[in-house]
């Protein structure tokens, strides 16, 4: 499970086996969402994270797409 960054209590991360489109999970304790970046940032679910801390996560989600994409494309094309 790559951790692209915590921040806020709020980690986000992808699977390993994670596939395209590029996302990303975000996790505070036991509440979890998962969030698209690709074709545009969205909520795909959320499961329990509060409104605060999804609007949060979107935000940085937003600041950070293209640090996100970076990672994602570097950790799938050294393990493909």
């Amino acid at each position: 499970m790559p951790t692209v960054f915590e921040i806020f209590g709020l980690r986000f991360f992808f699977f390993s086996e994670d596939h395209a489109p590029v996302h990303v999970h975000v996790v505070k304790g036991d509440d979890e969402a998962k969030i698209a970046i690709d074709p545009e940032i969205q909520v795909v679910y959320n499961h329990g994270l509060k409104a605060q801390d999804l609007k949060r996560a979107l935000k940085l989600v937003k600041m950070y797409k293209n640090e996100i994409v970076e990672v994602w494309n570097q950790y799938h094309d050294e393990n493909d």
